[in-house]
C-alpha cells in the first residue's frame, strides 16, 4: 500500500479528510490560492473535475498562504469565496503549509516522490501533482500549466 492513503487533511469547517478514501481513484492535488494572478485556474480546475469525477477523478485544492500572502481569508471565507465566485465544487482543505518546518505531512509525501525545479520546495500557487489508482505520484507540474494542458495524463490514467 501507498504511504499517501496513510495521510489525512482537515477540511475546511475541521472534519478529518483520509487520503485511504480515494484508493482506486485518480487524485489532482493543487495548492491554490483566491488572491493570486493564477486564481483563474480554480475554474479550469473544476471543469476537470466535472468532466471526468464520473470515471473516478478527484481534484484536492490545498489552500496556501505562504506566497505573497495570497490566500488572506479564513478557511470558511475562503471556501465561500470558491463557491461563489469560481463555482468550485471539488474538495477544498483547511490552509496549510507547503514549504518550511510546518509543511503539511501530504505536501511533505508529494515533494518527496516528485522534487521538481526547486529542489523539492514548492515554488508558487497552483503547482499539481497526479496521482494515480494506487497512491504513486505520475506527475508534477508548474503552476504556469493550465489545467486543460493535463488533461490528457488524467484520460490515460482514467482508462
Amino acid at each position: 500500500m501507498s504511504q499517501f492513503y496513510t495521510l489525512s487533511a482537515q477540511k475546511p469547517m475541521g472534519d478529518p479528510l483520509p487520503m485511504d478514501q480515494y484508493k482506486g481513484k485518480v487524485i489532482l492535488i493543487v495548492n491554490t490560492a483566491t488572491k493570486c494572478g493564477l486564481t483563474p485556474q480554480l475554474s479550469e480546475l473544476e471543469s476537470l473535475h466535472l468532466k471526468y469525477k464520473n470515471n473516478g477523478l478527484h481534484i484536492l485544492g490545498f489552500p496556501c498562504n505562504q506566497f505573497a500572502w495570497q490566500e488572506p481569508l479564513s478557511n470558511e471565507n475562503m471556501e465561500d469565496v470558491c463557491f461563489n465566485t469560481h463555482r468550485v465544487t471539488f474538495q477544498l482543505t483547511a490552509k496549510i503549509h507547503v514549504n518550511g518546518p510546518k509543511t503539511h505531512p501530504i505536501f511533505k509525501f508529494l515533494k518527496k516522490e516528485k522534487k521538481g525545479f526547486l529542489m523539492g520546495r514548492i515554488g508558487w500557487n497552483f503547482t499539481k501533482f497526479l496521482i494515480d489508482q494506487k497512491g504513486n505520484v505520475i506527475q508534477r507540474y508548474a503552476p504556469n500549466i493550465k489545467p486543460a494542458s493535463i488533461e490528457k495524463d488524467i484520460i490515460s490514467l482514467l482508462i
